[in-house]
């Protein structure tokens, strides 16, 4: 069985009829008003001459009105007031006017380059502005206090029967798909009620909806009157959207004689900028609804709209707060541990419950996960593709089979939807609404087409005749839901979020652990290394201790000598080797090493080697230099090789003044060792010893430059290269 709308189009079909005639209708020219009132045209310039009029004027204003000032006509200057005039408003006048045997309101609207000024009859027995005003006061009260929106509006149209001493009074709200609803009716005993009833979106066409949202109240005090043309005849063609005596489209006024109304009055409700719904006021017989109170009516449904906007904000704060702190009480369960299809598992009860809905699914690649009300598997398979062929985006639906274009049957349980697809898991979870066969009330058969009146016109747009039966007319609608409320949408949305961010925390300590357990393992191959380390190091230790001792050993048996003199330079080249070893295991810092404390360190051992003598001529000038471990060796056993040599050629053997110095410029270090000799000379030694080629292999390897200078007196060595290899 397919879906039955109220508006389908196919219901239609076979009419030959173009049903947006009504939608086309220029109901803002009609070109003439309403005869219980009058209408001048004057010009926007001067002395705003009257340039057309409407109504009997000639009887009841003046016969030679047509040219006349606009002052000399109503009596009171209208300039101030035209200043503040724009499209769209109005300007009451304070104070009324005479006309020849009655008094009348007036009222001003701007229409392009003319102004329009409205004349309507005061009755005799109005009521007080004070007493208005303090009923309005009791009423608007009376609005705060209603609990809900249902009983706001049943108190509106009793207020509004009061006001306007109409026999029916309705409030009609609009819907989602132009269609309207009876939502509160006050009415007269004999009346039948239209309480709940609905009425097609074509009873109201497009451009009246326009006008109601800019000219918000509408009377027309009886259905049968002729209308009072606009002359002379050039200015049919006058915008008349602001003009409350615009003359009503025939279509409308057998509309509402098909209803039996003889008379009618409408107040807009808009909120927020749009319309909302309308006050609808019938008569049985012909009733005024003079100015003062049409104002009054206006100023009270400006209270319902707030109130009805407060009723629908306080209802829907309630229930987001209720949604949220269910959602508070799932979170920390959508970010638990395990696959996708677990957590919707272990929640699927509260999700479900949580949104209202009949059944709960998640559709992945390869699974589905059901619960409560659901179609088969293969129906949820389908929505979950047609889902993701209409750009994987979230859908939320009361209607879902005329949305997807499949009879209702197939989705019996899943009539409305909400749809979040979950793109990172590759799945989508539904939320599912079983159908809800609906009963609609209709004010009249909404399928039936109008019909054309007899006549040589048929064609004509005037020629379209209004429905005219309004009997109660019961349709069963098929394929939908119960619709979604914005804030359950919301929640959804809300849902689909956290569990987007519990699975990537899940991810998360995914992987901090696999993290840790790598660090735990490189920490563990740390220790071993760092024990084998140890290991090696007291086994060089030994090593080197060994051969140290072995050459003082040697050096105390040979005497004094060339050989005891070879010995004694071994010994310190090994002492800058050891010294090197043991500050690379003794410091945290493995890789490089502070090449001013490891000078210091070694000139000090140097001093104990040389004795007391040469220990007081020793300075130091060093600067700290953060060098490469392997480098520092090398750079050891250069200034180990430049020392040994001053103190044999410098001064003939004896003790003398020798400087070191310790100097960093960008990235390249400059050592330099100055005495203050004999120079350089033939007893320096002729660079052949096996000191002199370490050093020159040592500074090839450091890719740096060792030079001698004058010092005058004595020699300077200086040794220059980069810190770190190039």
């Amino acid at each position: 069985m397919a879906i039955s709308h109220p508006n389908r189009a196919s219901d239609a079909a076979d009419s030959p009829l173009d049903l947006t005639i009504c939608d086309r209708e220029p109901i803002h020219i009609p070109g003439a008003i309403q005869p219980h009132g009058l209408l001048l045209v004057a010009s926007i310039e001067g002395d705003h001459a009257v340039v057309a009029g409407a109504g009997d004027l000639e009887t009841r204003l003046r016969s030679d009105w047509l040219g006349q000032p606009l002052a000399t006509l109503i009596g009171q200057e209208v300039g101030p007031l035209i200043e503040g005039l724009s499209g769209g408003l109005n300007a009451q006048m304070p104070q009324p006017i005479a006309g020849r045997d009655e008094r009348f309101t007036v009222a001003l609207h701007r229409s392009s380059t003319h102004l329009l000024v409205e004349l309507e009859p005061i009755e005799a027995d109005a009521t007080t502005a004070a007493a208005t005003l303090a009923w309005l006061d009791a009423v608007a009260s009376s609005f705060e206090r209603a609990t809900d929106k249902t009983t706001l509006c049943a108190r509106a149209a009793a207020a509004y029967r009061t006001l306007t001493g109409f026999d029916r009074v309705m409030i009609y709200q609009f819907l989602d798909d132009g269609a309207g609803v009876v939502v509160a009716e006050d009415r007269a005993p004999h009346l039948p009620t239209f309480l709940n009833h609905h009425f097609p979106a074509s009873d109201i066409p497009k451009q009246a909806r326009a006008l109601y949202v800019r000219n918000r109240t509408r009377a027309i005090p009886t259905v049968d009157y002729t209308p009072a043309p606009l002359r002379p005849a050039g200015f049919t063609g006058v915008d008349l959207s602001d003009v409350a005596l615009r003359h009503v489209s025939p279509i409308h006024l057998q509309y509402l004689r098909n209803m039996g109304v003889g008379a009618s009055a409408s107040i807009s409700i808009v909120k927020d900028g749009l319309l909302w719904g309308l006050i609808a006021c019938h008569n049985d017989g012909p009733r005024q609804l003079p100015a003062p109170t049409r104002s009054a009516a206006a100023t009270l449904a400006s209270a319902l709209a707030r109130q009805i906007r407060t009723k629908e904000e306080a209802a829907a704060y309630r229930e987001r707060l209720q949604l949220r702190t269910v959602e508070d009480g799932l979170a920390p369960r959508l970010g638990n541990e395990g696959t996708l299809p677990q957590i919707i598992r272990a929640t699927r009860d509260e999700l479900r419950e949580m949104l209202d809905a009949d059944g709960l699914a998640l559709v992945t690649r390869d699974h589905v996960e059901a619960s409560g009300r659901c179609p088969p598997d293969a129906v949820l398979r389908a929505i979950a593709r047609w889902v993701h062929e209409r750009g994987n985006e979230p859908v939320a639906t009361h209607e879902l089979p005329a949305l997807m274009g499949v009879e209702d049957d197939v989705l019996t349980y899943a009539s409305g939807m909400i749809a979040m697809p979950l793109r990172q898991e590759d799945a989508t979870l539904l939320w599912l609404r079983a159908e809800r066969i609906e009963v609609i009330e209709w004010a009249g058969n909404p399928h039936k087409a109008p019909g054309h009146s007899a006549g040589p016109q048929a064609n004509d747009a005037a020629a379209l005749t209004p429905r005219a039966s309004f009997a109660s007319y019961v349709e069963t609608v098929r394929g939908r839901a119960r619709r979604w409320s914005q804030e359950q949408v919301e929640a959804a949305h809300r849902i689909r979020r956290r569990l987007f961010e519990g699975r990537q925390q899940v991810r998360l300590r995914s992987l901090n652990r696999e993290l840790t357990r790598t660090l735990r393992e490189k920490e563990t191959l740390l220790a071993q290394k760092d024990v084998l380390m140890k290991e090696v190091n007291h086994r060089v230790q030994n090593s080197l201790q060994l051969v140290a001792s072995f050459l003082r050993l040697q050096a105390k048996t040979a005497g004094p000598g060339a050989i005891a003199d070879h010995l004694a330079e071994a010994q310190a080249r090994l002492a800058a080797v050891a010294l090197v070893h043991r500050r690379l295991y003794r410091d945290d810092q493995v890789e490089s090493v502070d090449l001013s404390r490891y000078v210091e360190e070694l000139v000090g051992d140097m001093r104990t080697s040389l004795g007391a003598d040469w220990g007081r001529y020793l300075t130091l000038d060093l600067a700290p230099v953060l060098v490469p471990t392997d480098r520092a060796v090398n750079i050891g056993l250069i200034l180990t090789e430049l020392v040994i040599n001053a103190t044999k050629y410098a001064y003939d053997g004896a003790a003398g003044p020798l400087a070191i110095t310790l100097e960093q410029h960008g990235g390249r270090l400059r050592l330099i060792v100055a005495d203050d000799g004999r120079g350089r000379g033939e007893a320096s030694g002729d660079g052949q010893g096996f000191g002199s080629r370490m050093m020159v292999a040592m500074v090839q390897r450091l890719s740096g430059t060792l030079d001698y200078h004058d010092n005058m007196p004595g020699l300077r060595a200086i040794m220059t290269a980069p810190i770190a290899e190039e």
